[in-house]
């Protein structure tokens, strides 16, 4: 049985705290908008289609730890609580998207405040097993793609942990492992948070995926000696052109892939595709503490003086991917907008 990333118990939001694995498995209770802000900003919850339910339920909860005197008090405060939870993070779309949607039920017309939070507790759950139904269709669509006894590298998670359940690039990996497809995993360790090394080694483990985790600056090597069979990765962001943002390390891992010809496939549900930026240029990529980067666990594995540079994404441009699978079947990067558009 996979583990709950996040679900919604008794008005309040219970959220993995990700930073505490592998060695802890505690859940922090969000009962405002603030506690969900600081759960995505301190990325207690990371990976784009767990952010976008997490700010679901966050609206839900605007809907409830206040008193209002009146609707129209009421969607005052829902808008500046959407705003406000959408400053969290910059670079997933998830979160954006998870808001509008949440927006929309708040601007339609209700009888009093109480059918209005009904409304938007409603909408989040929606969104929450709705996501778990997609995730599962993203896994049976990619492993169409892998051949029996395939060797596999992943990057960063992109697990049950990164959505509300069973994952896109690993819901690809544990629907093709089910198949009888995977011999093996290599798991990026992902400096400098460790999510692969934290997190994705973790779930496998869980799921007794068999695996083996390697440093970041290992995986060219291994292509080169392990008869690697695909390269799978999940994304924040996707453009209208098929550039996709995703955690740093995976536009080099695409030219590694593709200068040993392995096929890199990015997998991810339809609300990661944004149709509204034309190509990567325009996705804004997040920076964030130098400290993350200077410190492992707290303890400082470098000089404390030295300047940093901790860009959280980078962009893997449309021609370094062979293929992205969303819930709605495998598209070309070209031809990305075409599922989006049918929304």
């Amino acid at each position: 049985m996979m583990i709950k990333t996040l679900y919604w118990k008794d008005n309040s939001a219970y959220i993995l705290n990700q930073l505490l694995l592998p060695g802890r498995v505690t859940y922090l209770r969000c009962r405002t908008v603030k506690d969900v802000y600081r759960a995505i900003r301190d990325m207690a919850v990371r990976g784009a289609p767990a952010i976008g339910v997490a700010a679901a339920f966050g609206m839900a909860i605007a809907a409830i730890e206040k008193d209002f005197k009146s609707l129209a008090a009421m969607k005052a405060w829902l808008s500046r609580a959407a705003q406000f939870l959408g400053s969290s993070r910059p670079t997933a779309v998830n979160l954006s998207w998870a808001l509008k949607r949440m927006s929309a039920v708040a601007d339609a017309q209700f009888s009093g405040v109480d059918a209005l939070r009904r409304a938007l507790i409603a909408e989040s759950k929606k969104i929450y097993d709705e996501d778990i139904i997609i995730n599962r269709a993203i896994g049976d669509n990619g492993a169409r793609l892998l051949k029996k006894d395939s060797v596999v590298i992943t990057h960063c998670n992109a697990g049950a942990l990164a959505t509300a359940g069973y994952g896109t690039a690993l819901g690809v990996i544990r629907s093709a492992f089910k198949q009888g497809k995977i011999k093996y995993v290599l798991v990026d360790e992902t400096r400098p948070y460790l999510q692969g090394a934290r997190l994705t080694a973790w779930e496998l483990m869980k799921e007794r995926i068999p695996y083996k985790l390697i440093t970041d600056n290992m995986a060219g090597y291994l292509m080169k000696t392990c008869n690697v069979n695909a390269v799978i990765v999940g994304a924040d962001r996707i453009a209208a052109n098929g550039d996709t943002a995703n955690k740093i390390g995976t536009y080099s891992l695409s030219i590694l892939a593709k200068h040993h010809g392995i096929p890199l496939y990015v997998a991810a549900p339809t609300s990661t595709i944004d149709i509204h930026t034309p190509d990567g240029d325009g996705i804004v990529i997040e920076e964030r503490s130098a400290k993350e980067v200077l410190c492992v666990n707290k303890i400082f594995i470098a000089p404390k003086t030295s300047e940093v540079r901790h860009p959280a994404f980078d962009v893997t441009p449309a021609g370094l991917i062979r293929a992205i699978i969303t819930e709605k079947g495998v598209f070309a990067p070209s031809g990305i907008t075409k599922p989006a558009e049918r929304e």
